[in-house]
């Protein structure tokens, strides 16, 4: 191998690796998905990585006059996708995560959802919420490559939740808000998780599962060989292996 005549600097090193990974992963998240016996829809339950949302107002203030978000990945959900552009947070302890990917499209109100860690990481005293209910939620510095906004809330913990659409709801014979269960199986870390929030919304809405990165860690979810959604005082289950 010939030398180089040119020293990299660490930015440089650092920008060649996360090109490798971005290749490498991209495209890439952890899930689990199973045929339903009787039901309208599979099951999937995945992983939500750590994100924010923006409004359109922030997306200028933070990317540029006039800029727009880029889709990058479209996820399961018809219409949402991973947008190109990240940002960083900073917590009160002065404490950053770098490049926190934008979920498309725009909202109404902006907000950042992280793991429990994270929130260890960044000083934050997170509450658990289902996405959109940030009253009262601690807030953050939000930083892009053209400017930057102080939150003074919308930061939390997303709450572990199922979004279904009606059939879905009357398959599984539960409403809007109704809380479930979730029980993963995979090698020695068999769990049940309680208190998923069901999300109902319309007939586009497909069944899928969301879980932070600490949950999907914990219950070894990539490894799953089965999962089943269970509603509470009720031996009716629907399996899936």
């Amino acid at each position: 191998m010939s030398a180089v005549g040119n020293t990299l600097s660490r930015s440089d090193v650092e920008r060649v690796v996360r090109s490798v990974l971005n290749r490498q992963f991209q495209g890439v998240a952890p899930q689990q998905q199973a045929p339903v016996t009787g039901k309208p829809n599979p099951l999937k339950v995945n992983i939500s990585a750590r994100h924010c949302h923006l409004t359109e107002e922030h997306v200028e203030i933070l990317f540029g006059k006039g800029r727009t978000l880029t889709p990058m990945k479209w996820l399961y959900q018809e219409g949402y996708y991973a947008a190109e552009e990240t940002v960083a947070i900073v917590g009160p302890r002065r404490r950053m995560l770098p490049e926190v990917r934008v979920l498309g499209p725009c909202r109404g109100a902006s907000q950042v959802e992280l793991a429990f860690t994270d929130a260890i990481s960044l000083g934050l005293d997170l509450p658990v919420r289902i996405s959109g209910d940030t009253a009262g939620t601690p807030g953050c510095l939000i930083v892009g490559p053209a400017g930057s906004i102080e939150l003074n809330e919308g930061v939390i913990r997303a709450m572990r939740h199922v979004h279904m659409s009606p059939a879905d709801m009357a398959a599984y014979g539960v409403q809007d808000k109704d809380l479930m269960h979730l029980r993963v199986e995979s090698p020695s870390c068999t769990t049940v998780l309680e208190n998923v929030s069901v999300r109902g919304g319309d007939n586009k809405i497909k069944l899928e599962v969301h879980l932070d990165t600490d949950e999907g860690n914990a219950i070894n979810l990539t490894k799953a060989t089965n999962v089943e959604l269970i509603k509470p005082n009720s031996s009716a289950c629907a399996c899936h292996s």
